[in-house]
């Protein structure tokens, strides 16, 4: 077994992360994770990274891959580009079949090395850029053969979004054209889906204006929201994650925003409605897969995993959900290769094209449906929203399962759409 990589995390930090590693794996498949535990996007970065720990050690109890052990090494890069690269050329050279990923930045910078090295990359970015695998998308796209990103685009995610919104609008019978703008950082993830859903916007009657600028860090963004309160805006998109969506809601909160917040997959979770209380009320958001208190037979396997790792457990945010799914669909890709010539990074890859309609088995009504293709990697074009209640402020150490039990927090499904496949979409 590889010792685990925790880059900058502290002493107490490692030792929790070390006890939930698998146990060692004599002659295992070699596979990395790499993770976000103290970067900026640590917030969703934990569950997220977390999971796939998890699920390894509930795998090799099981037998790991048709009886042959996962040797898994997890990395913290703390989001940090360069750090992600140097790792690769480690993992490389130790001959990892697959890696599980994180950031966009990073998983862009790489998608040259992972398909000129052959290493399926299953990404926890969902930006558009990774899904053409020959790059003869129209939209100019990088070939990225070897990317596959485990959950709905991001420009299919904001698509969705704006047509949840058109209709919220006509509902509330709105005068004229809605306003949309698009909020976050100047980075390649809030970045990713910026073009494709202005465009969107604008082809859908939304009159689109100048996008606002905030930080990934958490920070006091009164005057972005002064700047959003002074646009007129009815519809505003945050494409940060959580820990930055926190402070923007608040800091919109105080200086009396009155705008639909729209958010990205990794912006909004139970933890932002116990954190910014009545300030994220009502935000809609993309829903990746199911909740950890769905009523779905596969939730069962979800909890077994998470209670096995850590028995004290009594919730676990969507990140941590998809975070299984993800793992567990390449688990089915290998154990396909493994009866198919061996598990190679190419046959992985091959593995990935066996079935349609696709739910990894056991975790029926968790996952979405994935598709993919040699020509066409946009996995999941079923985009599911929800939209967060809240009816009170919480304190800090409240539980989030009693917050949800007695009604403080909640959510409920408002939108469910398939994205169509459209040719000129591909890569974009």
């Amino acid at each position: 077994m590889k010792l685990l990589k925790l880059g900058a995390v502290t002493a107490a930090a490692a030792a929790t992360l070390a006890l939930s590693q698998p146990a060692p794996a004599a002659d295992g498949i070699p596979v990395a994770n790499l993770v976000d535990f103290t970067g900026r996007t640590a917030t969703v970065g934990k569950p997220y990274g977390q999971a796939k720990v998890d699920a390894v050690k509930w795998l090799n109890a099981k037998g790991g891959i048709n009886g042959k052990p996962i040797d898994l090494s997890t990395f913290d890069y703390s989001y940090e580009v360069p750090r992600a690269i140097n790792t690769y050329k480690q993992w490389k050279q130790e001959g990892v079949v697959a890696i599980q990923g994180w950031g966009t930045a990073d998983t862009e910078a790489l998608v040259s090395f992972v398909g000129a090295d052959e290493i399926p990359f299953f990404s926890a970015s969902y930006s558009a850029h990774l899904t053409d695998p020959t790059g003869k998308g129209p939209a100019g796209s990088k070939a990225a053969p070897y990317n596959f990103i485990m959950g709905p685009s991001y420009s299919d995610s904001v698509r969705a979004l704006i047509a949840w919104a058109k209709e919220d609008w006509q509902r509330k019978g709105g005068k004229g054209q809605p306003k949309y703008v698009h909020m976050g950082d100047n980075h390649p993830y809030p970045n990713a889906p910026k073009k494709a859903g202005e465009e969107y916007a604008k082809e859908q009657g939304f009159t689109v204006l100048p996008s606002i600028q905030y930080t990934l860090a958490p920070g006091d963004f009164k005057a972005q929201c002064l700047t959003l309160k002074e646009s007129g805006a009815n519809y505003a998109f945050l494409a940060n994650t959580s820990g930055a969506n926190i402070s923007l809601l608040k800091s919109c909160e105080t200086v009396g925003v009155d705008v639909q917040f729209l958010s990205n997959i990794w912006g909004y979770d139970e933890n932002v409605m116990k954190a910014a209380g009545k300030a994220a009320d009502g935000v809609v958001w993309v829903m990746g897969s199911a909740p950890w208190g769905a009523d779905v037979p596969g939730i069962k396997l979800v909890h077994e995993i998470a209670k096995n790792a850590d028995p004290a457990v009594t919730y676990q945010l969507p990140h941590y959900v998809r975070g299984v799914c993800s793992f567990y669909f390449m688990k089915e890709a290998m154990e396909w290769a493994d009866k198919n010539g061996g598990i190679t990074g190419p046959n992985v890859k091959k593995g990935m094209y066996q079935k349609k309609d696709w739910v990894p088995a056991g975790l029926e009504g968790v996952c979405p449906k994935g598709n993919w293709t040699a020509e066409d990697h946009r996995g999941f074009t079923q985009v599911l929203l929800y939209q967060g209640k809240v009816k009170a402020d919480a304190p800090a150490d409240a539980d989030i399962a009693k917050l949800i039990a007695d009604g403080t927090i909640g959510m409920t499904q408002v939108f469910a759409i398939d994205i169509e496949r459209k040719p000129e979409w591909l890569g974009w």
